[in-house]
């Protein structure tokens, strides 16, 4: 495969127990760029970023990482090789201060993640990369509080932190705004725009305006089969998608 894209699918797809739920897909992400896996529910968006990250193993076809097939890897091997994934469900340690599930993620960087022996001192080194991260996700002010007592917004917040830690080429987003008023949204916008600078982003989202701010390309998803891709100007004014959406009841 050519080195134009960052992230490619051929012919992806995924069976369980003879249905179908991602079919032939070829997805191709430019890189720098902020792209957005929508449809309706169903569609098979979440097992195809589950086949990307490596959480689902392929039927058949296959996945590449900037020209180098990673089909038969698995999710850390992925992680390591900088493509990192956000969940859904935010995933933090609740016990821990949003400084310390910072500094948890970067001590993969000094290569002393289970090294519980050590004295904490020897995490010092980390404290000053840690804070910029919290400051970068608008979590200055939190560095001391316990994750368990961050609101859902900021809790979500410091989750890209924690991925921003392991310094992914590669962020993939699964439902970023899942769970959040109108003011966290807001929020992780604005976040996902400042880490997207120097990045590229794949995004699963339900949220057809926050795709629309922040999408560069976009791929509709329906019955496991790509049924458009483009701008979202031009895939909102493609009627399958239109007729896709409206048939199951979403706007």
């Amino acid at each position: 495969m050519g080195s134009d894209f960052i992230i490619e699918t051929q012919n992806l797809c995924k069976d369980f127990k003879g249905f179908s739920a991602v079919v032939d897909v070829d997805l191709r992400l430019k890189p720098g760029t902020i792209h957005a896996l929508i449809g309706p529910n169903g569609a098979g968006k979440t097992t195809c970023f589950n086949l990307i990250t490596k959480f689902l193993v392929p039927t058949k076809g296959r996945i590449f990482f900037k020209g180098r097939e990673i089909t038969r890897l698995d999710p850390a091997a992925i992680a390591r090789l900088g493509m990192v994934r956000s969940f859904q469900i935010s995933a933090v340690f609740l016990g821990l201060t949003a400084l310390e599930n910072v500094r948890v993620a970067l001590q993969r960087q000094l290569g002393t993640s289970f090294h519980f022996w050590r004295p904490e001192k020897s995490l010092e080194v980390l404290h000053e990369r840690a804070h910029e991260l919290l400051e970068a996700v608008g979590l200055k002010d939190y560095a001391a509080v316990p994750a368990s007592e961050l609101p859902y917004g900021r809790k979500r917040a410091l989750e890209i932190a924690t991925t921003l830690a392991l310094d992914p080429e590669v962020l993939l987003l699964d439902e970023p705004m899942a769970g959040m008023g109108r003011e966290d949204i807001g929020r992780i916008v604005a976040l996902i725009k400042r880490v997207a600078k120097d990045r590229t982003i794949l995004m699963v989202e339900h949220n057809l305006s926050v795709v629309a701010d922040l999408s560069d390309f976009i791929t509709v998803l329906h019955n496991g089969a790509i049924l458009a891709e483009g701008t979202y100007q031009e895939v909102s004014n493609n009627s399958q998608v239109v007729e896709a959406y409206m048939g199951t009841g979403h706007a």
